[in-house]
């Protein structure tokens, strides 16, 4: 893909870092903790605070919850890993250098199908999957000086870097949004870009087109939205252009997104890898992953997004789109299950309808997730069931539904104490659309006339009359019917 009006193309590599849900940190005991809301350096150890003589010990559900996610993401999982010293100083980084992993991770050569906005699908690789301990939390002061907080410090953090195969902004959120999907579904991640338990940044370079060679690169940081992701990604490909076009050289650097100028500012130059003078762990001995640690960690895997998208296809008979919105969120899609298991449940792709168009909707207006609403599977099930079975009819159920969805009452109760059941009797029904015909001599003449559209208008006026609870089915033939007399009458 080229960028737009210009000689050159974007090339676009991921890095996403994940904090791993394990209780306590990657290298020793303390809890894991809320960086937000817990208060500051009240989780720190004189391990994670890189006290003399500490040493460290791995964290065995990290390296599980590490193996899931390799696993998950196509990559070959190595038997043999080794830990390395990262060195850095940074305020952040209170040893003086990071544990991580570098030329032996636990994961690589992996890759990822990932859906476009146009409806293609692209494999992006996986170069490596390697575990490492998060860093401390920085606020800088506006005044001058800056604020650490060391209870992030040793938290077990996943590294997951893709290869340069990313041409766009849009590319990159794909890639990043189908990627945290994946870690939630493992649960592994909470997926919060907010509070930076996950954290996504593109190494974003351009060269001429029709060349090889990688430009110079730049790291984009400070991104907690993935619109900000794909907002950033663009204004940094067109500031690159821009620097090339005039004459001048991009440097490589880190470079901060302002989230409120919509502009990437300088942060610092962009070391390379010999700069971080990487060197084995000699704390922590090789760590060996056996053939059945493997084995026992690929059983325990969930069923995967894409996974559960082609079943519902196939036993569901649901369309590709309302499967990917179904499966978008764990949650969702256990609800959706839940719902057309139930014994007296209608057809899935009407269940299906019913969440997509109707109990979201009420979700949206109400900021509330499927985990914490009144409605229950059985219940909606249970709604759509009496719509079916013509007890209530579409719009009703609608409103029996938003009754629900406030008051956690079932769609019968509702339905019987405010005196909702459909009017399906023929009698009650041609009186009301006699008196209507009645007082709308001039449509009716107008109908009769050719102007047929009309007959919305009367089904209006007869389903506002009876209150909404007439079966529209009927109402449509005996308005037919009535008219079709009244043409013959008239000759």
């Amino acid at each position: 893909m080229t960028h737009p009006t210009t000689l050159y193309e974007p090339i676009i590599g991921l890095e996403i870092h994940a904090e791993l849900m394990t209780n306590s940190k990657m290298f020793c005991p303390c809890q894991v903790v809320d960086s937000v809301e817990a208060e500051p350096n009240t989780a720190v150890c004189p391990v994670c605070l890189g006290m003399p003589g500490m040493l460290p010990v791995i964290n065995r559900r990290a390296v599980e919850f590490a193996m899931r996610v390799a696993l998950a993401l196509n990559c070959e999982v190595q038997r043999h890993n080794i830990f390395a010293r990262k060195n850095y100083f940074y305020p952040d980084l209170p040893k003086g250098y990071q544990i991580s992993q570098y030329e032996l991770p636990i994961g690589l050569r992996g890759w990822l199908d990932v859906e476009l906005e146009d409806g293609t699908t692209k494999r992006i690789g996986i170069r490596r999957v390697h575990m490492e301990e998060d860093t401390g939390k920085l606020t800088h002061l506006e005044g001058g000086g800056s604020l650490v907080d060391y209870n992030r410090s040793g938290v077990p953090l996943l590294e997951i870097v893709s290869e340069p195969e990313i041409y766009s902004g849009e590319e990159a959120r794909a890639y990043a949004m189908k990627i945290r999907q994946m870690l939630r579904y493992l649960g592994v991640n909470a997926g919060d870009l907010e509070k930076g338990v996950f954290r996504v940044e593109p190494n974003i370079s351009i060269r001429p087109i029709g060349t090889t060679a990688f430009g110079k690169r730049t790291e984009l940081k400070n991104l907690n939205s993935f619109k900000s992701l794909a907002d950033g990604t663009a204004f940094e490909i067109a500031r690159q252009t821009a620097v090339l076009n005039s004459g001048g050289q991009v440097v490589q650097e880190t470079r901060g997104w302002h989230d409120t100028k919509r502009i990437t500012f300088s942060q610092r130059s962009k070391e390379e890898a010999e700069d971080y003078r990487y060197f084995p762990e000699p704390d922590l001995p090789p760590l060996a992953i056996s053939d059945e640690w493997i084995a026992a960690v690929k059983a325990s895997l969930p069923e995967l997004p894409d996974a559960k998208v082609a079943r519902y296809q196939s036993d569901y008979g649901l369309s590709a789109y309302d499967s990917r919105v179904l499966t978008e969120e764990q949650a969702v899609a256990a609800w959706f299950e839940t719902a057309v298991s139930t014994p007296t449940s209608p057809d899935p792709k009407t269940i299906a309808n019913w969440i997509i168009n109707n109990l979201f909707s009420l979700m949206n207006e109400h900021k509330q997730s499927i985990d914490a609403i009144r409605v229950t599977p059985g219940g909606l099930a249970e709604l759509v069931g009496l719509v079916e079975q013509r007890a209530i009819n579409n719009n009703t159920a609608k409103e029996v539904l938003a009754e629900m969805f406030t008051s956690g009452q079932s769609a019968p109760v509702i339905v019987q104490a405010q005196g909702l059941a459909q009017v399906s009797d023929e009698g009650a029904i041609t009186a009301v659309i006699e008196r209507t015909l009645d007082a709308n001599p001039d449509n009716v003449a107008a109908y009769l006339g050719g102007k047929e559209k009309l007959i919305g208008f009367f089904v209006g006026q007869v389903m506002r009359e009876m209150r909404g609870k007439a079966d529209p089915a009927v109402v449509n033939r005996l308005l037919a019917a009535a008219l079709a007399a009244r043409r013959d009458a008239a000759g």
